[in-house]
């Protein structure tokens, strides 16, 4: 059942964003149906206060060459992830996930790609007050076009620029960091200049 206008206010750039990806990515249709789903039966989905989970937005945060990836040892969560965070309530998740980029990594002059480049909904654990929680987390591609000096925050134990292509085969790298990697060799390669035959 479609939501209604009254409905989707500031989901509205979110849905539209699903149905762009999932144009563009037709086998993605379960997680999409899913974030789908659960965007329409929380009106406030982009609050922490959702207690059964809600959307956020990351970066995969890619230096200049395109060839290294930042990732933070998370504080939290103790593992090797991508940067990102809560929406607080802003339906932009682009927005979110660059905003989160450069909170996290203390660079500036990052530029976000407005497009879906990845989605995944997993777990957080039940911490002190806080119930255990699904996070609808909706990845972007983030560049760095400036300085790559980063400064370690508050919410990271350690933050380290990684080759993609050793992410991508690391097995003591959560799956779906793995599977981003992965995607992004995929991209990188059918985006190479062909030369022409002589």
């Amino acid at each position: 059942m479609p939501l209604a206008l009254s409905d989707v206010d500031r989901r509205a750039p979110i849905l539209d964003l699903l149905d762009r990806y999932l144009s563009a990515a037709p086998e993605a249709e379960p997680t999409v149906r899913l974030f789908r789903e659960f965007a329409g039966a929380h009106s406030d989905c982009l609050e922490r206060s959702c207690a059964p989970g809600h959307l956020t937005g990351s970066a995969w945060l890619v230096d200049r060459t395109g060839g290294r990836v930042l990732l933070t040892h998370h504080r939290k969560l103790n593992k090797w992830l991508q940067l990102g965070g809560h929406a607080d309530s802003d339906g932009d998740l682009a927005r979110v996930a660059l905003r989160e980029a450069e909170e996290e990594s203390g660079l500036n002059d990052l530029v976000v790609e407005p497009a879906i480049y990845d989605l995944d909904r997993h777990m957080i654990p039940a911490r002190a007050s806080e119930p255990a929680h699904w996070h609808y987390d909706v990845r972007f591609v983030v560049h760095a076009t400036g300085s790559e000096e980063f400064v370690v925050t508050h919410e990271s134990h350690a933050l380290a620029w990684r080759d993609i292509a050793d992410v991508a085969g690391d097995s003591s790298v959560d799956e779906s960091v793995r599977r981003m990697a992965r995607r992004w060799l995929v991209r990188s390669f059918n985006t190479i200049p062909t030369q022409p035959s002589p």
